[in-house]
């Protein structure tokens, strides 16, 4: 068997979202996938570290939030060392609303981020599909949204489709659905990933093999978990 990089971009290839979501399962109580989740480019899975734009409904009054801009927001989440890294952000309490469409999230690729993950809307499903970065969403928009929601803050824990991601958490989507991973836990996590994954290749070998009359008449136990 080929060694795995302890690079963990490299360390997740040939995973999948269930299959995190089961390792998470073995180290932590709390939940940590979110479902429902759609992108121009299904094929194009996301990983990396995790850094937060919180949403809220927009105030008018609100002049100290509103001033920067999401082109304030995000050098704030960002830092100084954007490649690799995964913007999330928090839907404010309005999933349907766009929270950018391809004119902002252009620095994403400007900057070399991994994607974008959001409960929220985005618009131009087109152009964001000719970008490099992965983009998962709640789904396209059409409408402006800035009148209904703004970004407040950055880098501080959000919640996103029921689920509280922090800082410098891993963030792992695909078709499936995403999964959120504290960071003092993804080597254990992908490691575990990976046995599990090996073990259900296992199961399908016995399932293969097994006895169907002796299933029915409960002289043989079924061979999966």
């Amino acid at each position: 068997m080929r060694e795995r990089s302890s690079d963990p971009v490299v360390s997740v290839e040939g995973l999948g979202c269930a299959d995190l979501v089961d390792a998470m399962g073995r180290f932590h109580g709390h939940r940590a996938h979110i479902l429902d989740l759609v992108s121009p480019a299904p094929r194009r899975t996301l990983f990396g570290p995790a850094t937060t734009i919180a949403y809220l409904p927009y105030r008018d009054d609100r002049t100290e939030t509103n001033a920067p801009g999401f082109a304030g927001w995000f050098y704030r989440a960002v830092g100084d060392a954007p490649r690799g890294a995964v913007l999330v952000l928090s839907s404010g309490g309005h999933p349907d609303a766009s929270h950018g469409g391809a004119t902002k999230m252009s620095r994403l690729q400007n900057h070399g981020l991994a994607g974008v993950l959001t409960d929220g809307r985005l618009r131009d499903f087109g152009e964001l599909a000719a970008y490099d970065f992965s983009t998962w969403c709640a789904g396209e928009a059409t409408r402006w949204g800035g009148d209904t929601v703004t970004p407040a803050a950055a880098n501080v824990p959000v919640e996103v489709g029921g689920v509280c991601v922090v800082p410098g958490d891993y963030v792992y989507a695909d078709s499936a659905g995403a999964v959120v991973i504290p960071a003092h836990s993804l080597s254990d996590v992908v490691a575990e990933a990976h046995r599990m994954a090996a073990e259900d290749q296992d199961y399908l070998t016995r399932i293969r093999a097994e006895d169907p009359a002796a299933l029915r008449a409960g002289e043989q136990g079924g061979t999966e978990r």
